[in-house]
């Protein structure tokens, strides 16, 4: 990956997968989804279920983690 630009890839065939919480029990379910970046190892593309038309944000295996995101909440 070192070097490649991972916003360049095509996310055609990427899985998304929800990670929910945080709302009260009034409030509409809130939403993240994350799918590995097809054909790059350790990165992965991180979208707002509330949000589909926003383009996801991408990241790192280290980035995540440095901002507290486990992929474990994602069956990851």
């Amino acid at each position: 990956m070192a070097g490649q630009d991972i916003y360049a890839v095509d996310l055609g065939g990427a899985e998304f997968a929800p990670a929910c919480g945080g709302n009260g029990p009034d409030g509409p379910e809130t939403c993240v989804t994350l799918a590995p970046i097809p054909g790059v190892e350790g990165a992965y593309a991180l979208g707002d279920s509330k949000r589909p038309e926003a383009a996801p944000l991408r990241f790192t295996v280290e980035e995540l983690a440095a901002a507290g995101i486990d992929l474990e909440n994602f069956g990851r």
